[in-house]
């Protein structure tokens, strides 16, 4: 079996998959108008110009259910937005962009800016750092925009609070709403998903999943360099900081948490974990000081007393692993063999796939020979083997249509699933569903209300490292 870990990224499927070309987005197919006595163009504005932020724009551009165009951009800093705009520029994008420079807006109250330049029914990108979801979530309401946000969506409990009230209000409204976990747009983990609820597999008993590989993005940080506030220092530096994004855990790992969750049908209950901190310095002997584990694992339980045991780890020169399953009574299922949902997707009889005692020899020479007790494995469209790509169509398909379309609370609860695994690691305590939810410590209670000059949500110490989860000895809160 290839155990290849490395997944593409959004911006490599965007590479690697033919982008749908404006000469054929139209092709065939009936686009009734979204605004009366208007054009039908959608208008999207990009909150958050990253690389995430950048993709889900250019994947917007790319829907089979055009016309789409890109017309306001806003992000804290400058560097970034100018950067997305050339990068989108250079790939292909300008005929579907109108984003002059009065409508690129700089600052902490640009989203507010960007959003304004939008009609209602029109779209709203969030790919900013996950702590101001619920903030920016908020205003999209209120101008009556549909959304597709990046995951997680929330990082803690209070943020999951709102979030819940938000996604009832935007129903309410009837806005649709998309959540960037791409994998439930993936034709393969669709297909998968139908079968292992209708029982091929028989019952789950046990579901696995692993991401283990080098330090990635902004995992770790060295101490703030001098030419840089401590606030923008923390942004930048995002997947450091808990209040941020919730660490690698709810940034990293909730692919995979929620792939399985998905193959289960069900929350878990509570959760169990083990984390430490390993190599903790940097080049000559400098410290890092962000708040992350090098490795977690975790055991989820499902009502039904169903284990999910996920296992993460961010060191060099480990085995790297990112692939997870389900082993069922009567048989097994690969959901992904690589990355958060690496194609093909399969089923077998028995508890692994067996394979003849010549296999690597025979595949060594050209052979492509598949698992003797294989009973099932996913085909896909050439034209939707994209799943970034996927849940842009369907989510315009559900504006165009005017469909429900929310999948807001599935986002929430995932994002508050993988934090429940996070405070378990970082308190050393058992947490449950609704400890989770209900708990008390926010992060960031004043993320609506940051300028350029506020102080940074989270400080250091006179030793210029911040503060770091300590199980056992602080465990009702996270640090």
């Amino acid at each position: 079996m290839n155990r290849d870990q490395h997944s593409a990224s959004r911006r490599d499927f965007l590479k690697n998959t033919s982008k749908i070309a404006a000469a054929t987005a139209l092709a065939g197919v009936f686009v009734p108008p979204v605004h009366a006595a208007e054009d039908n163009t959608i208008r999207v504005a990009l909150i958050g110009c990253g690389g995430r932020g950048t993709g889900a724009a250019a994947d917007a551009m790319s829907v089979k259910h055009g016309p789409v165009k890109l017309v306001a951009m806003a992000d804290v800093f400058q560097d970034r937005l100018d950067d997305s705009v050339k990068n989108l520029k250079n790939e292909g994008y300008t005929d579907r962009m109108d984003v002059p420079k009065d409508r690129q807006f700089v600052g902490f109250d640009a989203y507010k800016k960007a959003m304004d330049c939008l009609r209602s029914g029109d779209v709203a990108i969030f790919g900013t750092v996950p702590a101001f979801r619920w903030v920016h979530f908020g205003y999209a309401i209120e101008k009556g925009l549909n959304v597709f946000m990046e995951k997680p969506v929330a990082v803690d409990g209070p943020s999951g609070r709102k979030m819940f009230a938000l996604a009832e209000k935007a129903k309410q409204k009837n806005l649709k709403v998309a959540v960037g976990l791409m994998s439930r747009h993936s034709r393969p983990l669709q297909e998968l998903a139908k079968r292992v609820h209708n029982g091929e597999v028989g019952e789950p008993i046990l579901l696995r999943g692993y991401r283990m590989h080098d330090a990635a993005a902004s995992f770790r940080s060295l101490p703030k360099p001098a030419d840089i506030s401590e606030l923008d220092y923390q942004i930048r530096r995002f997947h450091s900081f808990l209040w941020a994004s919730g660490g690698c855990v709810s940034d990293y790992y909730i692919h995979i948490i929620d792939n399985c969750c998905w193959m289960k049908n069900s929350w878990p209950v509570k959760a169990e974990a083990l984390g430490g901190r390993h190599y903790r310095q940097g080049p000559e002997g400098v410290p890092y000081v962000d708040q992350n584990f090098d490795i977690y694992s975790i055991e989820y339980t499902f009502a039904d007393g169903t284990k999910f045991i996920f296992d993460g780890r961010c060191m060099a020169g480990c085995e790297e692993r990112y692939y997870n399953y389900v082993h069922g009574s009567k048989g097994l299922a690969i959901i992904s063999k690589s990355g958060d949902c690496g194609a093909p997707s399969s089923i077998y009889k028995g508890q692994q796939p067996e394979f003849p005692p010549d296999y690597e020899a025979r595949t060594a020479k050209g052979e492509k020979l598949k698992p003797s007790n294989i009973l099932w494995e996913s085909k896909t469209k050439p034209d939707e083997g994209n799943p970034y790509q996927n849940e842009w169509n369907d989510f315009v398909a559900a504006i165009r249509a005017d469909k429900p379309y929310n999948e807001a609370r599935r986002g929430i609860e995932a994002s508050l699933v993988t934090a429940m695994g996070r405070m378990a690691a970082h308190t050393g305590q058992e947490i449950t569903y609704d400890q989770m939810l209900n708990c008390e410590h926010e992060f960031a209670p004043n993320v609506d209300k940051l300028t350029k000059n506020s102080p940074a949500p989270l400080l250091a110490g006179a030793n210029g490292k911040y503060p770091v989860p300590m199980p056992g000895i602080i465990t009702k809160r996270e640090y």
